[in-house]
């Protein structure tokens, strides 16, 4: 596939061949191209949520991140168990997240956040939060980069050094709707 296959032909290249009555080659490869990425059903997506308040019941110890909730999909989509989020095509994949992090003591504690393939933490991917005081939430937020293989399964893991701290859902209170443990979502249109 060329690098670059949003340049339509010039032109002065005729779309249609007269001799040949087939469409020239310049124009195929730019149509066929355009088909390949967004017509045949190549980009894969999933939107996934909880609606549950996830715990720790030990400190310092690796949890694995549930679903419970899809929005939509499309090619990737949760696993059993639900803290698996599978793909069906090999692909560069984004996969972007937020967690309602709530301390329910005062005293500080350290969460960390990180990726996981196929049971494999991810090089490099950790992240440490720091809470403090009662009541005290904060969402954590970023994405990945990650190349995965068909049927491969990522998974969003966290830690915390004090069971005092929960990803935490909330009710829908008016006018604000529902709040989600964790929201999650995962896109492979960033290319191969």
């Amino acid at each position: 596939m060329p690098d670059n296959i949003t340049q339509i032909p010039a032109p002065r290249v005729a779309i249609w061949d007269t001799m040949t009555n087939y469409v020239t080659r310049g124009w195929y490869r730019y149509f066929y191209n355009l088909y390949a990425i967004l017509g045949s059903g190549s980009l894969r997506s999933g939107a996934f949520y909880d609606t549950t308040t996830q715990t720790a019941a030990a400190i310092n110890t690796a949890y694995a991140i549930t679903f419970n909730s899809t929005s939509l999909t499309q090619g990737v989509s949760i696993g059993t168990p639900t803290s698996r989020v599978y793909v069906d095509r090999t692909g560069s994949y984004n996969i972007q997240f937020s967690l309602q992090l709530v301390s329910t003591s005062a005293s500080a504690k350290n969460v960390y956040i990180w990726a996981d393939v196929n049971g494999t933490s991810v090089i490099q991917s950790a992240t440490k939060l720091t809470l403090t005081g009662n009541g005290t939430a904060l969402v954590a937020a970023w994405n990945f980069v990650i190349r995965m293989s068909a049927g491969d399964y990522f998974r969003l893991m966290w830690s915390t050094s004090d069971t005092n701290v929960q990803i935490a859902a909330a009710a829908a209170s008016a006018p604000v709707p529902a709040i989600p443990s964790v929201i999650l979502t995962v896109a492979s249109n960033i290319g191969e």
